[in-house]
């Protein structure tokens, strides 16, 4: 994912309230399986960490992207945001910048 691409999704980003929040419990089969399917329709998903987890958000993000197969857009503070675009071309949601060709 180039730069560009990834400052686009954070902008559809900014104004999303979080779907999900992870909490005192952290990463549960449950929580990692609901996202997998939110994902999967939505492409683009924030989620919250509360307070009262223990775990790093930058952690969680990463393990939460390689069970679900998607991206970490990013991480500030306690949300995270992560992309998985859907394997039909023709039925995505979110048509990502063209990465510019190199001369």
């Amino acid at each position: 994912m180039t730069s560009k691409q990834r400052a686009y999704l954070k902008g559809l980003a900014m104004n999303m309230e979080p779907i999900f929040h992870i909490g005192k419990a952290s990463l549960t089969p449950e929580i990692t399986e609901a996202v997998r399917e939110a994902i999967d329709v939505r492409e683009l998903i924030k989620i919250a960490v509360l307070k009262n987890c223990d775990d790093d958000p930058k952690e969680i993000a990463e393990v939460l992207a390689e069970r679900t197969g998607s991206q970490a857009v990013q991480v500030i503070g306690k949300k995270i945001v992560l992309y998985k675009p859907a394997p039909d071309p023709k039925k995505r949601k979110i048509e990502l910048p063209e990465e510019k060709k190199k001369r």
